[in-house]
């Protein structure tokens, strides 16, 4: 096993990702190129973000990925946000999206306060 798969940040973001692709499959597919791919695109980026950073040997390093991790999500929740007023998104999905981005952005956040000292 891998150092970042321990971290619950990293254990969250797969989730998080993974009800992305999942609330995204019943979007218009006309939005496939378009919010549906820039949501699975930032929502993985999370993840991604997560693993490069903890490879990085310095906890200065990994503290940066974090905050691109962090960016991420906050364009997850600007992309959740247009598309629930297209739509696209019902309001108990986009509520438990929303609830799960706030879990994300305070774990994320204790993870980076956790490295900077």
């Amino acid at each position: 096993m891998f150092g970042f798969e321990r971290l619950d940040a990293w254990q969250l973001a797969v989730e998080y990702a993974d009800l992305i692709y999942h609330t995204t499959r019943s979007f218009p597919a006309d939005e496939r190129f378009g919010i549906t791919n820039q949501l699975r695109r930032a929502s993985v980026s999370i993840a991604a973000n997560l693993a490069e950073g903890s490879g990085r040997g310095s906890n200065k390093d990994f503290v940066r990925f974090i905050q691109i991790a962090f960016g991420s999500l906050m364009e997850v929740v600007s992309h959740l946000t247009i598309a629930k007023r297209q739509g696209f998104v019902s309001d108990p999905a986009f509520d438990e999206l929303y609830r799960m981005s706030q879990r994300l952005a305070k774990v994320l956040s204790g993870l980076r306060t956790s490295l900077a000292d």
